[in-house]
């Protein structure tokens, strides 16, 4: 009986995902094509697959770029080429309360599927644009943002 539970604890850390959570992390690249960074602490870092994003990243993508993420609550962001978007705030403790998403795009194109956070607190999420300020309150988008510089 022993030797079945130790096995069975095997498989079931063995199956477990690879990539645990860092502290703070808000999300993972999870595909990527042509020229494409994260930008963290002023210092550009070239894109590779599984990368994490914490809260003050820019991610930018260049003629040629595009860049699919994935945050910790399911929410998708794919970014198109020339589109550059901060991630300013991700919390995500559901048992704690602590719900919140905001998103600023400078320019280029985007869709955007939301999560677990606008599912239970859509108040908690937002998209900024230079124009205007997305309350999200379904579940899919598209924007696109022409001649904007940041600010």
């Amino acid at each position: 009986m022993r030797y079945f539970v130790c096995v069975f604890c095997l498989i079931l850390l063995l199956s477990t995902p690879a990539m645990a959570v860092a502290e703070g992390e808000a999300a993972r690249v999870k595909t990527f094509k042509g020229t494409a960074f994260i930008v963290r602490q002023q210092q550009a870092i070239q894109v590779k697959q599984h990368d994490r994003i914490y809260p003050g990243d820019l991610l930018r993508t260049g003629p040629d770029g595009t860049m699919g993420v994935i945050f910790r609550d399911n929410t998708t962001l794919s970014l198109g080429p020339r589109s550059e978007i901060a991630v300013d705030e991700f919390l995500f403790a559901p048992s704690q309360g602590k719900l919140s998403i905001v998103t600023r795009m400078f320019r280029g194109t985007a869709a955007y599927l939301s999560g677990v956070i606008a599912k239970l607190s859509p108040a908690s999420v937002r998209f900024e644009t230079p124009a205007a300020t997305i309350g999200i309150r379904g579940t899919h988008f598209l924007v696109q943002v022409e001649g904007a510089d940041k600010k």
